[in-house]
């Protein structure tokens, strides 16, 4: 036992280290190589320990037993320090907490592993915990010990893989890491702790020891609301955020969390957002990734500080109202070695066999859903963003390629399922757990995701067969509407039914309409830059657009820089073009935007019914040949509103729409309007339906259809000018 200790291979550091009795005498043992000497402190005298093994081992032997805890006094040459023997102190973690951890059922896993601040027998300091099954020997390095391996070996909690060591008085914020020996191949690897809750500051990757919780949450209503909140029937318009790029300091520094708070936040309410949604803050090596190559599950990046600075930019949101949904990765984690790959020597956290734990696209590992400790990792790094956090929900990234074994592969290159099939049966079971826990632990917050295939029940509970997800991303409507869009008007008779078929499958799923980040990047342009025509003609474009989605059936996403029609595509190391809203069309666009989050929210008919197919109707999806499209929106409470759109620029001064009711319709919304920067061609005043049946409906009027525009109207009923007031 004391060669294997010499040669950092003892398994049990504790059976030859610290406190024992042995036969009739009390024996305390300590290792510290650099150490001149060593005192026990004990009931006041200072007792020398004998050095027994010239590496530096030193041993005390009595018939009578220390106090406890006691103390040592190290000698190093002439200085001297006082410390906690942390070989004295028991095992912290519970038999419970180990055998859920096994299961894949501990939901709180940050709070058993990592590094946490902890007092044991009356003495402060930090204990750590980490899974590492096939580790022969596991020692905490960090500032406190000058990263030397030999001095904190961990204790095994056995078949479980867990290892554990309580270090008296080291401060919160240490720096610190794991070595680790394997226990096949004697490899030694130093790795950072995946479930710290902070990291240093890149390019560095070592972990914080226990980063303080300060923060005092101010947001007890909201949270009180968000679980009373009818979200099905309620708005949800998210305004889609990269923190390291929405602004930056003219030196290039990116905003804090804290800065954000006190900028973003004020612009996302007066905008008329009702959520945030930040691409991942968790912690990532590389600022080109946007954080989808995360290697810090429960920690902030601290690119933008604090992790009780993000709690304030939460708390700061829920104060003001808004939500804020956080995007999350649990289908894949990047390859760097000091982080999860290959983390105790072997496949631990993904797959031994590339065709199941490697993803061609993105050079990454795919996590082993099948390994219920990888479970526990997962479900515990969704449980601790929404608690810890206060999260209002999870934006779950590439569920697609989560759900197929065939993802991107080519015949050969995966392995079917037990039953043979395509489907990852094990990623499926994950899936409906993290969902379940969510909507059962944490009232109202919403799990959303990005999900590309025809996969059923994606937003539909799992007891009736679903995935669970709350909402789905509607990207079969992202991908027609930005089609046809890119299409001359000229041509666009020809492509009409691309903005019609999405109500085929309109109400099959809980869908949002994303136009999001992923469109527009990689050389595919800005929302303005795939509009045809010329500068007048692709920010009229750009505002039928915008108008398009926010009056279709479904809730409502969009990137940051939309709304100000940004000229170049985005690029995450440059601030957004804040100075193009000294023009005006650019002006007017983000006035369009305004005006259109008001008008949803206000409007009932917008939101309430998105999911249901008692909330949409055409008044007329067959006029290919002028490109123009008519719908009733409706909501439960008898309110409606009445949208034309004319995909060409051709000006339509009598058109004649059917309409449901014979009353007079106020146009509320004209996205031609001067003020946002159009030619201002529209109904002024109010429109009266006269009986004439058309297009189906017993009534209809002539209106004024602007070019490249859409228009909103309203009946005029008591209920909707209460609501428009």
């Amino acid at each position: 036992m004391m060669e294997s200790l010499l040669q950092t291979r003892l398994y049990d550091p504790f059976a030859l280290l610290g406190l024992h009795r042995e036969e009739a005498e009390w024996v305390v043992r300590v290792y510290e190589p650099n150490a001149s000497g060593c005192d026990l402190l004990n009931d006041n005298q200072a007792v020398k320990l004998k050095r027994i093994h010239p590496s530096g081992v030193f041993e005390w032997r009595s018939k009578y037993e220390p106090l406890r805890p006691y103390r040592l006094r190290m000698h190093y040459g002439e200085v001297t320090h006082d410390i906690y023997d942390p070989y004295q102190f028991l095992p912290h973690i519970s038999q419970q907490d180990l055998y859920l951890f096994g299961e894949g059922k501990l939901r709180q896993g940050y709070r058993m592993l990592g590094s946490h601040a902890v007092e044991i027998d009356g003495i402060k300091g930090i204990r750590f915990a980490v899974w590492a099954p096939n580790a022969e020997r596991i020692s905490v390095i960090g500032e406190f010990n000058n990263w030397d391996g030999r001095l904190h070996p961990m204790r095994s909690h056995g078949s479980s893989g867990v290892w554990e060591l309580f270090i008296p008085e080291i401060r919160q914020d240490a720096l610190y890491r794991y070595e680790i020996r394997n226990r096949d191949t004697g490899a030694l690897l130093s790795k950072t702790d995946p479930y710290a809750q902070g990291y240093e500051l890149r390019p560095g990757t070592a972990a914080l020891a226990a980063p303080a919780r300060n923060h005092r949450w101010q947001d007890a209503e909201w949270m009180k609301q968000r679980g009373e909140w009818d979200w099905l029937h309620g708005a949800i318009n998210i305004y889609e955020v990269h923190a390291g790029s929405w602004k930056r300091h003219p030196d290039g520094r990116f905003y804090t969390y804290s800065e954000l708070a006190a900028d973003l936040v004020p612009y996302v309410k007066r905008m008329g957002y009702t959520h945030i949604e930040f691409m991942p803050v968790s912690e990532h090596p590389l600022d080109e990734s946007w954080g989808y190559q995360a290697t810090g599950y429960f920690a902030p990046s601290s690119r933008f500080g604090s992790p009780d600075e993000l709690r304030l930019l939460v708390d700061t949101c829920h104060q003001e109202g808004i939500g804020v949904i956080l995007d999350w990765v649990p289908a894949h984690f990047p390859q760097d070695i000091w982080s999860l790959s290959r983390f105790d020597g072997t496949a631990l956290y993904e797959h031994e066999d590339p065709r199941l734990g490697f993803h061609q696209d993105w050079g990454t590992y795919i996590f082993n859903y099948g390994r219920n400790e990888v479970k526990s990792f997962l479900m515990s790094s969704a449980h601790f963003w929404l608690s810890e956090f206060h999260f209002d929900g999870l934006r779950v990234d590439a569920v697609a390629s989560m759900l197929y074994l065939d993802y991107s592969r080519n015949p050969g290159e995966w392995i079917p399922n037990k039953y043979g099939g395509r489907e990852n049966l094990e990623a499926v079971d994950f899936l409906r757990e993290m969902n379940i826990m969510v909507h059962d632990e944490f009232p109202g917050a919403l799990t959303m995701a990005e999900e590309s295939t025809a996969w059923p029940g994606v937003s539909r509970p799992v007891y009736l067969g679903g995935l669970g997800f709350s909402i789905k991303w509607n990207m079969g409507w992202m991908n027609d509407t930005l089609n046809y869009f890119h299409h001359d008007p000229v041509h666009r008779r020809y492509h009409h039914n691309q903005l019609t078929f999405g109500q085929l499958y309109a109400y099959t799923e809980n869908f949002v309409l994303p136009l999001s980040h992923d469109e527009v990047v990689h050389g595919k342009g800005s929302l303005l830059s795939k509009m045809p025509g010329d500068a007048w003609q692709k920010f009229a474009n750009l505002r039928l657009l915008l108008t398009y989605q926010m009056t279709s059936p479904g809730k409502k996403l969009n990137f940051m820089g939309n709304e100000i029609a940004q000229g170049r595509e985005w690029q995450s190391k440059w601030e957004l073009e804040w100075w193009q809203l000294g023009q005006e069309y650019h002006r007017g666009i983000q006035n369009l935007v305004h005006d259109l989050n008001q008008l949803y929210r206000k409007l009932s008919a917008l939101h309430d019914l998105d999911f249901q197919y008692e909330g949409f109707s055409w008044i007329d999806c067959n006029d290919a040949e002028k490109s123009v499209l008519s719908y009733q929106r409706r909501a439960r409470d008898g309110t409606s509103a009445i949208i034309a759109l004319n995909l060409t620029p051709v000006p339509r001064a009598h058109y004649r729409i059917g309409l449901p009711m014979q009353t007079q319709y106020r146009e509320v919304l004209n996205s031609d309007s001067e003020y946002y920067a159009g030619s201002n061609f529209g109904n002024a005043g109010l429109i009266s339906a006269q009986e004439i049946p058309w297009m189906g409906q017993p009534y209809s009027a002539e209106i004024s259809l602007p070019p490249l525009a859409g228009v909103i109207l309203v009946p005029e009923t008591g209920i909707q000018e209460r609501l428009l007031a």
